[in-house]
């Protein structure tokens, strides 16, 4: 008997199948793209050999995610210290230990009467880890399958959610193409992918703020719920969720406590008091209880605090001869450090500077490395009539931390360590997708892929070196064009290239040079090699202000030469063997207890040693040397 048509089956409708599940949600099939793709790169690479060794802060997060994965706790012993050696053939450069504490508590005079003090627990066979360590917590089962690797998989995974959960919203009120296209020009034309390559908390971070935001925004913007999930994510339950997430992203980096404020001004304008109550208490509980137990194992709340919290590098606590009171750097944080005699007088000072450079700085602006979002906002600001009250809290709550980093950390309000972007904004960078209105075409997805690839292709095409070498990007391309952040020299990316930074020249005073690419050489007879048809961009810093800086140049065939300092630009034609100078009144930036200048020189012309000199083995392309003779301004 001849089995008839399946009735399940619709004549001329897709199969429900697989691939034409795939087909009807474009975006699962980008996101599994991403998984597959990257799992699959992230499980066969050799990741100490191919991410370069310890970047940043990678050292302390590695060893929690190793002690997590293969211990089942968060000491730092010396079977941690093996293994890391085991895995990196050297120790971890870079990381952040602590001494445990017990906690006592008397009575006083003082309100409130009852205080509590620490002493050090007395132990020498174990340390702490002075870092946050939910992200560590995730990405154990992934190392418990795979090692070390297993980290670089766990960000994978997690980008993969980030398209998925950016289509879904998009999609929800857009085209599916046009949705699919600007998720993946927002995700993939921004700096974010490169920090899949950190193995820090970085996108952790990134991803637990989207899926919180997410939860909390996608059933404004989506249809009447049809499947059960539908129905789950368009319930209560799922701002509870995602107020979880956001008590661990506080609990990993304090500053997104201001991000559960869009969401509960957006329940409360419902007239959902109590729910919305609930949300911003227990985002605030779960990152408390978080603190709470890194009380209970360190004797400390604050993991960046305590009697002892050191950065270690070069020696490490448990070789032999190693004394913990000789190694490394003290790095309790306890307090809100203000470097400036000022004061925060000095902090709002350098605030609109600070702002601008924020904006569109080489090295960390918002504009080049996050360009997607500058996208978001253009669109946000063309829908106005449409764009929901959420939307606009939510912008002002990413204007807002900002402006907080800026004042609170004026001189490293990126993150510090010289990172590529704004490395403690990328956590805030997942806002700028719910600002999109509804997508009417590709133009918005064109405009943000051609523009942040134009900021950031050199970076993502080859992330590996990118995330090592940070300061080699800004040497070409559009980067190049943008001012440099003069208020935070000493935490630029070059400051890497320990032999390129803080160069002493000069006598009477001697000044400091940052040299930012690779256009000029160190000093060596008879000056500065300036490098033939190249612009050098060297930072000139001192610790007093500047009245003149005097630029003494000489080459042995004829050059043009123009030098910039601040913006006051001078010009020298230099004949064969024939010195010139010009003197400069320069305009700087007085940061950190010091004066910094950008200086630029361009030559134009230039010679080879080795083709007309004898002996010569110098194979350089070289302008003209020059030297600088600075002049401190007379006190008033």
């Amino acid at each position: 008997m001849t089995e008839g048509p399946d009735p399940s089956v619709v004549e001329g409708s897709p199969r429900r199948g697989p691939a034409g599940a795939l087909r009807r949600d474009p975006g699962l099939a980008a996101a599994l793209v991403v998984l597959i793709v990257g799992s699959v790169v992230a499980l066969s690479v050799d990741v100490p050999r191919t991410l370069r060794g310890i970047k940043g802060d990678e050292a302390s997060y590695v060893a929690m995610a190793l002690s997590l994965a293969y211990d089942g706790n968060l000491v730092y012993e010396s079977e941690d210290e093996e293994r890391f050696f085991s895995v990196y053939n050297g120790g971890p450069q870079g990381i952040y230990l602590k001494k445990g504490v017990r906690s006592f508590f008397e009575f006083d005079g003082v309100f409130p009467y009852l205080h509590r003090g620490t002493y050090a627990e007395g132990r020498d066979d174990r340390l702490f880890f002075g870092k946050a360590f939910i992200s560590s917590v995730f990405a154990a089962p992934f190392v418990l399958l795979a090692g070390v690797n297993g980290i670089l998989w766990f960000n994978v995974v997690l980008l993969a959610g980030i398209v998925w959960c950016a289509y879904r919203f998009l999609a929800a009120r857009s085209p599916a193409r046009s949705a699919l296209a600007y998720t993946l020009a927002f995700v993939g034309a921004s700096v974010a992918p490169l920090y899949v390559v950190w193995l820090s908390a970085e996108v952790f971070n990134l991803a637990v703020v989207f899926f919180a935001y997410f939860l909390w925004f996608y059933k404004d913007v989506a249809a009447a719920p049809t499947t059960r999930v539908e129905r789950w994510l368009h319930g209560p339950s799922s701002d509870l969720v995602a107020a979880v997430l956001l008590g661990l992203a506080v609990f990993s980096k304090f500053m997104p406590a201001a991000l559960v404020v869009p969401p509960v001004l957006h329940l409360w304008s419902q007239r959902r008091f109590r729910h919305g109550l609930v949300v911003g208490f227990l985002a605030a509980t779960v990152s408390w209880a978080a603190f709470g137990v890194n009380a209970a194992i360190t004797g400390e709340l604050n993991y960046q605090g305590g009697l002892d919290r050191k950065y270690v590098a070069g020696e490490f606590p448990f070789e032999p001869g190693a004394e913990w009171d000789d190694l490394g750097v003290d790095m309790s944080t306890n307090t809100v450090v203000v470097e400036e005699a000022d004061g925060w007088v000095a902090n709002f000072r350098l605030l609109p500077r600070n702002l601008w450079y924020f904006l569109v700085g080489r090295h960390f602006g918002f504009v080049p490395f996050f360009f997607p979002g500058v996208v978001a906002v253009v669109l946000l600001l063309r829908a106005r009539r449409e764009a929901r009250a959420w939307q606009w809290a939510t912008l002002g709550t990413a204007v807002f931390v900002a402006a907080f980093l800026a004042v609170w950390m004026p001189y490293t309000w990126s993150g510090g360590g010289g990172p590529s972007g704004n490395r403690y904004y990328l956590t805030v960078y997942a806002l700028f997708l719910f600002l999109t209105p509804p997508l009417r075409g590709p133009a918005p997805a064109i405009v943000a892929c051609l523009g942040g690839w134009l900021f950031v292709g050199q970076i993502l095409v080859n992330p590996f070196v990118s995330a090592k070498e940070p300061y080699l990007a800004p040497e070409r391309g559009l980067l190049r064009l943008l001012p440099v952040e003069l208020t935070m020299v000493r935490d630029l990316p070059i400051a890497l290239d320990q032999p390129r930074t803080r160069v002493l020249h000069g006598n009477n005073p001697r000044v400091q040079l940052y040299f930012l690419d690779h256009n000029a050489s160190l000093p060596e007879p008879p000056g500065i090699w300036i490098y033939g048809d190249r612009r050098a961009d060297i930072i000139v810093r001192h610790s007093e202000a500047l009245e003149t800086i005097t630029v003494t140049a000489e080459s042995p065939v004829s050059v043009d030469l123009s030098v910039d300092i601040g913006g006051r630009d001078r010009r020298i034609s230099l004949e064969p063997g024939v010195p010139g100078s010009v003197t400069i009144q320069p305009r700087g930036v007085n940061s950190r207890n010091s004066w910094a200048y950008l200086m630029q020189v361009t030559v134009t012309g230039g010679f080879v040693p080795k083709l007309v000199e004898v002996d010569s083995e110098d194979g350089r392309y070289l302008g003209a040397a020059i030297t600088l003779m600075a002049t401190p301004a007379t006190a008033p």
